[in-house]
């Protein structure tokens, strides 16, 4: 029997049980839906992140104190260890063109034109964090508490959209309140810090004026600002690893105020956007395998239900296969038509999945508000799959429709 007939009964059989079929493939249906949602979703961060740093001028370099074994997204836990001291001593290494303080100041209201958004904070930041950076309309901020940058995204979370000149009243958490004047609006594609936050998200900037947390410098024996992130600029791009292994030289020394303020089991390191990009593409690739790995079972599920069916299949149809065996079909023709079957069922899964699982992917970047990133070679893995789980599960049954015994099989009812 050649493989044109095997494909024809095989057919044949599928469409005279459509709702058994239909059930059999759901499990590889949702088992490779599932895995290019999640491969989808995860291209689309790594895409997004990545291409946030890719963005940001290769000559800085990111100073954050975290855990010594988290070996997650920098600054994720990051401490206020950097005084004003260090920022100052970091200013004066060789290769340094400016060095930018980062903090957050906690609120929990803002109000312009008669409207009210919460929101929990604040960037406090030197006007240095500007340079070289896009403005819509005004510019940056001086060193004064009442002036407020924001970007376009933050813009337009009010009704009537914030312009220069507008006026903010800022809730603190505790209750206290305060004005300041939009001064500038960034453009939504503005490269500013990626530490500050990915993708198009609002922003809030104030200056370093506005942010009261303090400690008192180790080495200094006064009160400073303290902050949780620095960002060292390089004067030369061609010398940005240099400038970070003298900031990294500086912080491991006994100068440092960070050194000293950095919890016990925390490092204070510096980094390049290679460095972070590598460590983030290593999350984000963990990440996805993992939830990767939960949608395989699915597909183990389907493989099994496919196996369970053809089982049945064999006993359902002992009688035809005797039937064929009587009038000279080999074991191989028998074999070569359940496997058939077993693949078509597992090629109906994989060809149903990978749509639903496109869709699904485009659903969660739309949620997350993320650029579509679709790994096309995962559709071509999906399909390949659904061959592979078909062959599988289909193995051992038509194996033993192999088995069975012709004058058995023509006796039975």
């Amino acid at each position: 029997m050649d493989f044109g007939e095997s494909l024809r009964m095989s057919l044949r059989t599928i469409r005279g049980h459509k709702l058994r079929s239909a059930l059999t493939t759901l499990g590889i249906v949702i088992g490779i839906a599932a895995v290019i949602t999640f491969v989808t979703l995860g291209a689309s961060v790594k895409a997004e992140v990545v291409g946030q740093f890719g963005d940001s001028p290769a000559n800085r370099v990111f100073l954050v104190a975290e855990p010594e074994d988290e070996g997650g997204p920098p600054a994720a836990l990051s401490q206020p260890v950097f005084t004003e001291w260090d920022v100052s001593q970091l200013q004066r290494l060789e290769g340094v063109e400016r060095v930018i303080p980062r903090g957050t100041v906690g609120i929990s209201a803002l109000e312009a034109n008669g409207q009210t958004i919460a929101r929990d904070e604040l960037v406090a930041t030197s006007p240095a964090l500007f340079e070289g950076t896009t403005f819509v309309a005004g510019g940056p901020f001086g060193a004064n508490e009442s002036e407020l940058v924001v970007n376009e995204p933050a813009a337009r979370l009010f009704a009537e959209n914030l312009s220069v000149g507008d006026r903010v009243t800022v809730t603190r958490q505790q209750g206290a309140s305060a004005n300041v004047t939009v001064v500038g609006i960034l453009a939504a594609n503005a490269s500013v810090n990626p530490l500050s936050g990915f993708g198009a998200q609002p922003r809030f900037y104030v200056s370093t004026e506005s942010y009261d947390t303090v400690v008192e410098s180790p080495t200094q024996g006064v009160t400073q600002r303290v902050y949780p992130q620095v960002t060292v600029v390089a004067e030369d791009p061609t010398e940005t690893q240099a400038v970070k292994e003298r900031a990294q030289q500086y912080l491991d020394s006994a100068d440092s105020d960070a050194r000293r303020l950095a919890p016990e089991s925390y490092t204070v390191g510096a980094r390049t956007n290679e460095d972070i990009v590598q460590r983030i593409r290593n999350v984000v690739n963990r990440l996805t395998q993992f939830v990767t790995g939960i949608a395989v079972i699915s597909l183990i599920v389907g493989a099994i239900g496919i196996a369970n069916i053809m089982l049945v299949s064999v006993r359902e149809r002992t009688k035809q296969i005797g039937i064929m065996k009587a009038v000279g079909a080999t074991d191989r023709d028998v074999l070569q038509l359940f496997l058939v079957e077993s693949v078509l069922l597992g090629l109906l899964g994989a060809v149903v999945g990978v749509p639903l699982g496109v869709a699904g992917g485009y659903a969660a970047t739309v949620y997350a508000d993320l650029p579509l990133a679709l790994p096309l070679v995962w559709v071509g893995v999906a399909i390949g799959i659904g061959l592979l789980v078909g062959v599988l599960a289909g193995v051992y049954p038509a194996w033993s429709a192999t088995r069975v015994d012709p004058i058995e099989a023509l006796r039975y009812e």
